[in-house]
């Protein structure tokens, strides 16, 4: 299973990137909805614009969603990436935001919280190497190897648990990029769901995935504004 897995997740990816780049689709067609505001921010190399199914089930739903264009591919630092995203809540002047995330992007989010006060309600992952993951220790590229287990700066993030219950973390039952194994600790005060999909980023485009992350995102608009397992 783990070879067809992989092989059909990378096809998905390629072809998520390369229509992202052919037609790029206008953020301002998610601009209306009643719900909660979405901020979405996606993973290592990725333009927001491969999160565009996700975006589209999530602005069905009700839910106004923003996207955070100075990220680009999203290949800087956790830290630097976080700035942006509180920058880019401060220019829009939004509150009670709840950030969609996928991989790296959710470490962003967690990272950006303090920087952002109450104008981040809730983080909703998929995917989110919050511990790190191994694979990215020997990755000669810099911007994968800050996602390694040994990394301090996520070493630092991975230690604080404050923040943990404002995050929903939606995980595939297997993932190529992301393993689950003994050596990563539970995200203690979390809620962490564990979704029958397989791979890294084909869910993006799953209709189960997507209707997990509108059920997480609706929880954090009840009250108290607490997530509940989707």
């Amino acid at each position: 299973m783990s070879l067809r897995v992989r092989v059909a997740d990378y096809a998905w990816i390629v072809a998520a990137q390369a229509r992202a780049f052919l037609a790029p689709p206008d953020p301002g067609r998610w601009g209306s909805g009643a719900g909660a505001t979405v901020l979405l921010l996606p993973g290592i190399w990725e333009g927001w614009a491969v999160l565009r199914e996700l975006g589209d089930a999530l602005h069905r739903a009700g839910h106004p969603v923003r996207v955070v264009p100075g990220l680009g591919t999203n290949s800087a630092d956790v830290d630097v990436a976080a700035r942006l995203v509180a920058d880019r809540l401060d220019a829009l002047d939004l509150h009670d935001v709840v950030v969609v995330a996928h991989s790296k992007g959710g470490l962003i989010a967690k990272a950006a919280l303090p920087l952002a006060g109450d104008r981040i309600a809730g983080i909703v992952t998929f995917a989110t190497p919050f511990a790190g993951s191994r694979y990215a220790t020997w990755f000669p590229a810099r911007p994968v190897r800050r996602l390694s287990p040994r990394d301090p700066a996520l070493r630092e993030l991975a230690a604080d648990v404050s923040s943990h219950s404002r995050i929903v973390a939606l995980r595939p039952r297997f993932d190529p990029h992301v393993p689950r194994d003994a050596a990563t600790p539970a995200l203690t005060g979390a809620v962490e769901v564990e979704l029958p999909l397989d791979g890294h980023f084909r869910p993006l485009g799953d209709a189960d995935l997507h209707a997990a992350v509108v059920r997480a995102v609706d929880g954090f608009s009840g009250p108290g504004r607490r997530p509940h397992e989707p």
